[in-house]
């Protein structure tokens, strides 16, 4: 298995029509043993709720879960404030929020908004700076001061202060943002749908080599992976859409041979029935491994 304990989570989409039916999913993760739930962040999507609100109900009505924006739209929302709403629940919950963050996509609707609309080189530049900014604003300290192309500080007085080491996991592809990855944030976190397995080796060891030439830890980079698929009855389909037995065994491959120590399930369908069998069937299959 991957260098550390594997933790394992629900990706809950946040539709707007029936929020009730969210918060039975958060409470029925809880009860399953889950450790995490990952929100995806587009506020630009009418027919969803927004993240950071919908978190910070759903922390409210569990005990023991851990959440994360999956990840938060840096565009429409300012680090320096983010930082803030990110600590600010992370001591309401006791130390249940680690922060997830992207440089952006979906340009022309973060437009819409009122966002900026950048180009690749520019959105690298800015979450690069945003992460400056966040873990400044979570230092404790007095007058601090950054100066960037896109964010700055000019003697702000940083807090609250997050209860735990909160980390900033990041998700992001390609071979400079994954550099990124590695010099600077806590842990990475790819979607299946977007780098397939056949990907991960390789892009995990471009954070390796990043963080080893910055003098930091590869081991401490977290590798959070959104899984998506079905766990059915019946003979495998393509990738992860078959029993539940042949996902433990993919699971348990992705983390001994590609280093992936999280897996956060993304149901087709994302109903009660998925989310039992990943928790009853699969889960301890690859726990036990």
């Amino acid at each position: 298995m991957a260098g550390r304990k594997l933790q394992f989570g629900f990706f809950l989409t946040p539709t707007a029509d029936n929020y009730p039916e969210l918060e039975r999913q958060a409470q029925l993760a809880e009860s399953l043993g889950l450790d995490l739930i990952g929100i995806q962040d587009h506020p630009y999507q009418r027919r969803f709720l927004d993240t950071w609100t919908l978190i910070s109900a759903l922390a409210v009505k569990t005990e023991r879960i851990r959440f994360f924006p999956d990840v938060a739209n840096l565009p429409l929302r300012q680090p320096a404030v983010l930082a803030q709403s990110a600590a600010t629940l992370d001591i309401i919950t006791g130390g249940r929020v680690e922060l997830g963050i992207g440089a952006g996509a979906f340009w022309q609707a973060i437009a819409a908004m009122g966002g900026p609309q950048r180009r690749p080189k520019e959105a690298f530049t800015a979450l690069e700076e945003a992460i400056q900014v966040i873990r400044l604003m979570w230092s404790g300290e007095r007058g601090i001061r950054f100066e960037g192309q896109f964010y700055s500080l000019r003697g702000a007085h940083s807090g609250p202060i997050p209860v735990h080491p909160m980390n900033i996991w990041v998700g992001a592809v390609g071979p400079r943002m994954l550099a990124l990855i590695g010099r600077l944030a806590d842990g990475w976190i790819p979607s299946s749908s977007y780098v397939p397995p056949d990907k991960l080796l390789e892009s995990n060891s471009r954070i390796d080599q990043a963080a080893r030439e910055a003098g930091r830890d590869p081991a401490k980079i977290r590798r959070i992976y959104n899984i998506m698929g079905s766990i059915t009855d019946g003979e495998r389909a393509d990738f992860l859409n078959g029993p539940a037995e042949y996902w433990a065994d993919e699971l348990s491959r992705l983390a001994d041979e590609c280093g992936m120590d999280t897996f956060i399930f993304a149901p087709q369908d994302p109903s009660e029935e998925q989310l039992r069998r990943f928790a009853e069937q699969v889960i301890p299959r690859v726990s036990s491994g």
